[in-house]
């Protein structure tokens, strides 16, 4: 697919996804439930290439998890920042997403626990509350078990219906461009907005370039308003990773677009001890 084509696929299937739980969940709170999918699916298949190393034998998501030595999950750890064990798996989850009765208290151990195995590592500051805006179990998604189960079930299944192959030949910011779109279409109906605007990625391609320009080495890459990354993200995809020698740097004041740069960086193969994003206002501290 080329980008204008991912891009359409990528609101074409999060516009289903709302059709299928419309009516249940307000849309400013809906943003959160697609992009918690979205990372976790994808968190899921970047750790599952990380295990099976290029095997093309050998598929992580069919072991089982007794199988994991302590050795492996601290080596995992060290050189991922968390881990995911084979039955947490998006792949597995989802599978049984129609029939499982204890889906949401299943995802919020799941969530949890990938946060957990980073406590007591250099990664447990950049780990800790990625899900934090994914909550299973709050009544936004229904007064039963049942409405919730049935509304994150929609919200998984549309996800892993995205197309894209892996997730590191994707040609789009996904996350950038699923919040920006869930914000244009909900957030600023429901005047939740808040003063926020997106750095179009052409732009933000124009500005790596010009910061970069003859330079054959950078200290450090930093954005002070970073938003969902996009920027920084560009600086990794135009120049190679070798020249940008300390990593990368920013602050966000939006809680919830901190956790999707610490998510981008994840995702785009930016690894724990190459980024520091922090959350707070840069125009005050």
């Amino acid at each position: 697919m080329t980008s204008i084509q991912q891009r359409a696929e990528l609101q074409r299937r999060i516009w289903q996804i709302a059709n299928d739980v419309r009516g249940a969940v307000d849309g400013w709170d809906f943003k959160q439930y697609v992009l918690g999918a979205l990372f976790y699916r994808f968190i899921s298949e970047n750790f599952a290439q990380y295990i099976e190393g290029g095997d093309d034998s050998l598929s992580y998501a069919v072991l089982d998890d007794s199988v994991i030595t302590p050795e492996i999950k601290d080596d995992a750890i060290k050189t991922k920042g968390y881990f995911i064990y084979p039955s947490q798996l998006f792949v597995n989850i989802v599978a049984s997403a129609n029939s499982n009765e204890s889906l949401n208290t299943d995802l919020a151990a799941i969530f949890a626990a990938i946060e957990t195995s980073a406590s007591g590592y250099p990664s447990e500051q950049d780990i800790k509350g990625l899900f934090a805006d994914f909550d299973t179990t709050s009544n936004r998604l229904g007064h039963t078990v049942k409405e919730k189960n049935t509304r994150l079930a929609a919200v998984l299944k549309g996800v892993a219906e995205l197309d894209f192959g892996t997730f590191d030949e994707s040609h789009i910011d996904l996350f950038g461009d699923a919040y920006e779109f869930l914000i244009s279409n909900y957030a600023a109906n429901a005047g939740k907005s808040g003063g926020e605007f997106f750095t179009p990625q052409h732009v933000s391609r124009l500005i790596a370039r010009l910061a970069m320009h003859k330079q054959a080495s950078v200290n450090k890459i930093y954005d002070p308003a970073c938003g969902s990354g996009s920027l920084l993200l560009q600086a990794k995809r135009h120049f190679d990773a070798h020249i940008i020698e300390e990593g990368f740097f920013g602050q966000e004041v939006n809680h919830t677009t901190y956790n999707l740069a610490r998510m981008n960086m994840f995702l785009h193969d930016i690894n724990y001890d190459k980024f520091n994003i922090k959350l707070g206002d840069t125009l005050r501290n």
